[in-house]
């Protein structure tokens, strides 16, 4: 199981879609892919292309992303009280919380903002 970070989303869906193949690979492989609804706040608050939506629909419904619930409330506060600086990090800190209680890997571009999370389980770089 795979939690995608926001990066990944934006890398795979948008641009030069450089991040595509791997995620594709992911799927083909059978890996299953997991959003958290962080993560969608985060993609649908940027400029969006309509067909840019549509791909993440297609692949990602937006009804299937994972809840914030109470369990990532509590987990990503921890974190917070426990790691040496966790301000500006908060969204980071609540992604990984949705990973860690999945027992899922986290799949990010930007691995140093979370190399330093107790418990998180990094996907190695493609």
């Amino acid at each position: 199981m795979i939690v995608l970070d926001t990066c990944v989303l934006i890398d795979s869906l948008t641009g030069p879609r450089r991040s595509a193949p791997a995620l594709r690979r992911a799927i083909e492989d059978g890996e299953r892919i997991l959003i958290p609804a962080l993560v969608l706040y985060e993609w649908l608050r940027g400029p969006r292309l309509p067909e840019e939506l549509a791909a993440q629909e297609a692949l990602l419904p937006s009804h299937s992303a994972l809840p914030f619930g109470c369990q990532e409330a509590a987990l990503s506060a921890g974190l917070y009280r426990t790691l040496r600086r966790p301000r500006g990090r908060e969204i980071d800190l609540a992604i990984a919380a949705s990973a860690i209680l999945r027992e899922a890997q986290l799949w990010t571009l930007n691995r140093a903002d979370f190399e330093d999370i107790p418990g998180l389980r990094l996907r190695p770089p493609a």
